[in-house]
């Protein structure tokens, strides 16, 4: 393997390591109606455990209303059941065809404890980065000692490394901004 590769391999899994943080973040629940509130959300369809979007469709009719139908009505209790015993807090509304999920808006205190989480999770994203750098760097380093390579060429290709590992952090920041920006937004 050379250098090339392991900075392309980096920079491919840093990339993954933004998106993961970015479906992560997709999840927390903010003031406005959003279908991805629901991914994580498993209901149990004749015994296995089931994505609800995999066994609905899902969609925000209005800003803090999302809907659900469905594609076998015998399925509206098991749903409804695994949104109430969620941690969402919300309350799902039955009319017999359709579950409706009223948003309701963030309390001041809510927001602030999901900017926290926000914050985590992002920090987590971080970590990942690092590792992968890390990951990196100890192939570099391997490299240098089986002598494929001069020290020269692997104070270059750390250089680079950490380039790279700047960029995606900063991407991962800029991520977590946006999300607590659309958190913190009345």
């Amino acid at each position: 393997m050379t250098t090339g590769e392991i900075l392309a391999d980096a920079e491919v899994r840093m990339g993954k390591a933004a998106g993961a943080l970015k479906r992560e973040l997709a999840t927390i629940r903010t003031g406005r109606a959003s279908p991805a509130l629901l991914d994580k959300l498993r209901v149990d369809y004749y015994g296995v455990p089931t994505p609800v979007s995999q066994m609905a469709n899902i969609s925000a009719q209005e800003a803090r209303l999302l809907v659900i139908q469905p594609w076998e009505r015998n399925q509206l209790g098991p749903i409804e059941k695994a949104i109430l015993k969620s941690d969402l807090g919300l309350t799902p509304t039955n009319d017999g065809n359709t579950i409706r999920l009223g948003i309701p808006p963030l309390t001041e205190e809510r927001r602030h404890d999901l900017v926290k989480l926000v914050r985590k999770r992002v920090e987590s994203g971080r970590i990942a980065v690092r590792n992968i750098r890390r990951d990196a760097q100890e192939a570099i380093r391997a490299l240098e000692k089986e002598k494929a390579i001069s020290q020269d060429e692997m104070v270059r290709a750390r250089e680079k490394l950490q380039k790279i590992t700047d960029a995606s952090i900063e991407q991962a920041n800029a991520i977590g901004q946006g999300k607590e920006a659309e958190v913190l937004e009345v």
